[in-house]
């Protein structure tokens, strides 16, 4: 058996002098798909944030394809080869969809999937059927995708994907989740933060649960959804 593709172990984050997470450990395998659940201020997009640099913290063990992210700054470790969506969909208003496709290009790297805009554009053809509109014209879902195929310009091994089925529209979230599913046909890991147990069902082989920044629970996602119990304690409203 292959070597983790992230090994995450002991994280602990702070926003200011405020202690977010304490001890967090998982893994991601090499084309594995794995959601991090829990409730509104769980921790999830924290997580996140800290595997990528964004946050002040400290791990006994942060790892992606054999390298200690532990000391690195978000931009080295995005030339790594770890892609990072996050919810707020940050894309370059004043730029097409074209332009911004182009602002997330990188090389190719050995062993991840090559991604280029018409690849994209058969991933996402949405954004196909308007290369020329400006990101002020788009709507949520279309900026989300946007943000999405921007990223994956960037050619990662890993992605970061933060709450993706969050404020969409009903078809944009299936068209999300096909987005997903695909990706890890095309041997992308993906680590997401989700709410929505119905999404992430849809595409993930395992799930984390956490709650006040602590894991509380970690299995397939067919011992989830068989446990009624978890779900209860952790994931309902």
């Amino acid at each position: 058996m292959s070597d983790p593709l992230l090994t995450v172990d002991g994280l602990q984050a702070w926003y200011g002098r405020a202690h977010i997470l304490d001890g967090i450990a998982l893994t991601i395998g090499r084309g594995e798909v794995v959601a991090l659940m829990g409730r509104n201020g769980a921790g999830k997009t924290t997580t996140l944030k800290a595997i990528m640099g964004l946050v002040e913290r400290r791990a006994a063990t942060l790892r992606f394809d054999g390298r200690d992210l532990s000391a690195l700054p978000a931009h080295r470790i995005a030339r790594l080869g770890v892609g990072y969506v996050p919810e707020d969909r940050r894309i370059f208003a004043d730029l097409t969809v074209e332009e911004n496709l182009e602002v997330g290009r990188q090389p190719p790297r050995p062993g991840a999937p090559a991604w280029t805009p018409e690849k994209l554009f058969a991933l996402f053809p949405n954004l196909a059927e308007m290369r020329g509109r400006r990101g002020t014209r788009m709507s949520g879902g279309e900026q989300q995708m946007l943000t999405l195929a921007r990223t994956l310009m960037g050619n990662p091994s890993l992605l970061l994907l933060d709450e993706p089925s969050e404020g969409l529209a009903p078809l944009i979230v299936k068209q999300m989740a096909e987005a997903v599913r695909r990706l890890k046909a095309e041997g992308l890991s993906v680590l997401l933060s989700e709410q929505s147990l119905s999404f992430a069902s849809s595409v993930a082989d395992r799930a984390c649960v956490i709650e006040t920044g602590r894991l509380r629970w970690t299995g397939t996602m067919a011992e989830l959804l068989a446990d009624d119990g978890v779900r209860a304690a952790y994931l309902s409203v």
